[in-house]
């Protein structure tokens, strides 16, 4: 829990948010990952912050697009709240400095990693909400984030989830298929997590984790296309 006077990291990073949180544990447990704490985590958080950023990119888009059809609007949609925009805005806001991992994290560049970077922007939406109920001032504040990004929002055609797409990459330059392999897996269903390493010939070990074991591929697959498109 944060106690006593804030650090002035904290208040950086409650300005670049451009929200004050009178429940100041929320924002910690937004930022906590489920290294540090399987029970005390951003999951919960994580679950409804998705949530409502879909319903507040669709609600924009909705009444900023009257004449564009529901196909379009979806993939519109698809692209600003795909994990490769979620890394944008956690970029914009400077999260990286900010997240609570384990030591293990860390040292594996976890703070860096654009899937815990997404999940913990939609964990910050939950804990708005959480904190201040209301819609609307949550609505204004995540716009504002997204600001410099709504202006010409091309649809994506990369509507195919990560695994598809990598193992589409590596088959049309004739290489081996990456091997995915099950490496822990903590708590009891339906409240599992899963870790897997993802190997692809000529690149380090990958490590994904998500609440099934097809999150997790896919986490792992989606850091693996990053390094490959760049």
């Amino acid at each position: 829990m944060i106690k006593g006077q804030p650090k002035l990291s904290d208040i950086r990073l409650v300005n670049r948010i451009g929200y004050q949180f009178k429940q100041a544990e929320l924002l910690q447990l937004a930022l906590t990952h489920r290294s540090v704490s399987h029970k005390y985590n951003y999951e919960r958080l994580e679950f409804l912050g998705d949530s409502l950023l879909g319903m507040i990119i669709a609600n924009y888009l909705y009444h900023a697009y009257p004449h564009e059809n529901e196909g379009r609007l979806t993939r519109m949609r698809a692209t600003l709240v795909r994990q490769e925009a979620l890394g944008k805005i956690a970029n914009d806001l400077k999260l990286s400095t900010s997240l609570i991992l384990s030591t293990g994290e860390l040292k594996s560049g976890g703070h860096h990693r654009e899937s815990i970077l997404a999940d913990t922007v939609e964990a910050i939406i939950g804990a708005i909400y959480v904190d201040c109920a209301d819609l609307t001032v949550l609505e204004r504040i995540v716009l504002k984030w997204y600001e410099p990004y709504l202006d010409h929002i091309e649809p994506t055609d990369q509507l195919k989830d990560p695994k598809s797409r990598l193992q589409e990459y590596l088959q049309a330059r004739k290489k081996p298929l990456p091997i995915y392999e099950v490496v822990d897996i903590q708590g009891d269903a339906p409240n599992q997590h899963f870790k897997v390493n993802c190997t692809v010939e000529g690149l380090p070990l990958f490590k994904g984790e998500g609440s099934s074991r097809r999150f997790a591929e896919q986490a792992a697959a989606a850091d693996i296309l990053k390094l490959l498109e760049q």
